[in-house]
């Protein structure tokens, strides 16, 4: 019965890392390219009180074993990179990826890091930055007398503006996506930031729409691949399962008290 108790126990913590990640989930509903997080589990080590296939008698062995599990553990949160909704922003700055890669920009300590949030600005000096003024990289610098309004981004990510009082746009760069052996394996850094890890492999560099990089779109951005709907039904499940944990505990401290009155009595 004491088993029991510290089985139930797991399974409570396991439920609330997973409530945790809903909660997660939920708050984000409307970040720009946040990506999904789910939780997976793994049971815990088992107590082999019998192995299967023990000699029950000279001539026959028994076909089943007797192990008893010791609850659950969280294995995993893995991120689920499936493509945000698109938003029309009209915004000439804002840029999302319509399939696989990631924008990079430069951190302030010189490592790169890696983005699907493409609601750009643009800085004092006519630089291109995210929203926490870091650079997208390759840099993309606009001239002197640009017009913000005449900027344009196409579906391959050639940059292009039109400076005040000439007639044709003047080409100002190339966006570049990245993607990884395993995207999953990138590491969060907030601020809709990831970081290369060793299980995300290093990035490979490609323009939109080739070698098998995703498009980009001009004056739209990726929303959260969040549902809501999917995350409230998972919240009823989790907490039920919490709860009947919960009980578990009362039922075996219920039956630890009989026990003890029967010692007694």
């Amino acid at each position: 019965m004491v088993r029991s108790l510290w089985t139930a126990a797991t399974g409570m913590n396991g439920q609330q890392a997973n409530i945790d990640a809903i909660a997660n989930n939920l708050s984000n509903v409307n970040t720009t390219g946040f990506k999904q997080q789910r939780v997976e589990f793994e049971d815990l080590l088992y107590d082999t009180v019998q192995l299967a296939g023990t000699p029950a008698t000279e001539d026959t062995v028994t076909p089943v074993g007797i192990q008893q599990g010791a609850g659950v553990r969280v294995g995993a949160t893995q991120r689920i990179m499936g493509q945000g909704s698109l938003q029309s922003t009209g915004v000439e700055t804002d840029v999302a990826i319509v399939g696989e890669g990631f924008f990079r920009v430069q951190k302030y300590d010189g490592s790169y890091a890696y983005t699907r949030d493409g609601s750009f600005k643009v800085d004092s000096t006519g630089q291109l930055v995210n929203a926490n003024g870091l650079r997208v990289m390759p840099e993309i610098i606009l001239p002197e007398g640009y017009n913000v309004q005449t900027l344009t981004v196409t579906d391959t990510g050639r940059v292009s503006v039109k400076v005040n009082g000439a007639t044709e746009p003047t080409d100002v760069g190339q966006l570049e996506l990245y993607r990884f052996p395993n995207a999953v394996g990138l590491e969060a850094d907030g601020d809709n930031l990831y970081t290369v890890s060793n299980a995300s492999g290093d990035p490979i560099a490609a323009r939109p729409g080739f070698e098998g990089m995703g498009i980009t779109k001009h004056k739209f951005l990726e929303m959260s691949n969040v549902s809501v709907v999917n995350e409230m039904v998972q919240m009823i499940v989790a907490q039920r399962a919490y709860e009947f944990n919960s009980k578990a505990i009362q039922t075996t401290d219920t039956m630890l008290s009989t026990a003890v009155n029967l010692k007694q009595r």
